[in-house]
């Protein structure tokens, strides 16, 4: 008979264990859930203004290509038109137009050597990428949040469904609160300018 004592005392210590480590697991899991949105919010705070940065290279360098193109051509196609009345000669805007033409081989020339030795340097490509990491950034952070939500509504199930509610209180197991952000500013998502 002391044995059977014995082991109904073992089986109610090891379920109180049992019950006590569910609530310590499901506690931890919440508070490293809520460490997660930290991680992906310093992550898209760290990301996006390098992205945005490199885009805005990208897009300046391949502007100046392409401006240097439109004035050469420009030149090129206007040769003398460009020239006041007055002090247009003979000869003179068909030397202009030649060196216009001159100008606009040269710059087309230099994109063409661009375009050969950086074949993925392109404005549009690197501006999908960005879309697509700052989508990828948003989402992340989005699952962050939804993760530690699903965290607390499970641990806050474990401390208030019977037998979970009899230990919690005796071991000091508090109720956790959801993600809920008051500040506007900080469900906004950054802002991107190439200005």
């Amino acid at each position: 008979m002391g044995w059977v004592i014995l082991a109904i005392i073992v089986l109610l210590v090891i379920w109180v264990v049992g019950i006590y480590n569910g609530l310590v697991s499901a506690r931890n899991g919440y508070k490293n859930a809520f460490a997660q949105i930290d991680v992906q919010l310093t992550r898209r705070h760290d990301l996006i203004p390098n992205l945005v940065e490199t885009a805005r290279g990208y897009l300046a360098h391949e502007r100046g290509t392409l401006e240097a193109v439109i004035t050469a051509r420009n030149a090129a196609v206007s040769g003398g038109a460009r020239l006041p009345p007055q002090t247009r000669r003979p000869g003179r805007g068909a030397a202009a137009r030649r060196r216009g033409r001159r100008a606009l081989t040269g710059a087309l020339e230099s994109c063409s050597r661009l375009a050969e030795a950086y074949p993925d340097l392109k404005a549009n490509k690197n501006m999908m990428q960005l879309s697509e990491e700052l989508t990828t950034t948003e989402n992340k952070v989005a699952f962050a949040r939804q993760s530690y939500n699903d965290a607390v509504m499970g641990y806050n199930n474990r401390r208030e469904m019977f037998p979970g509610s009899v230990f919690a209180g005796s071991f000091n197991f508090l109720p956790a609160q959801l993600l809920e952000i008051e500040s506007p500013e900080k469900r906004e998502v950054p802002k991107v300018s190439f200005t």
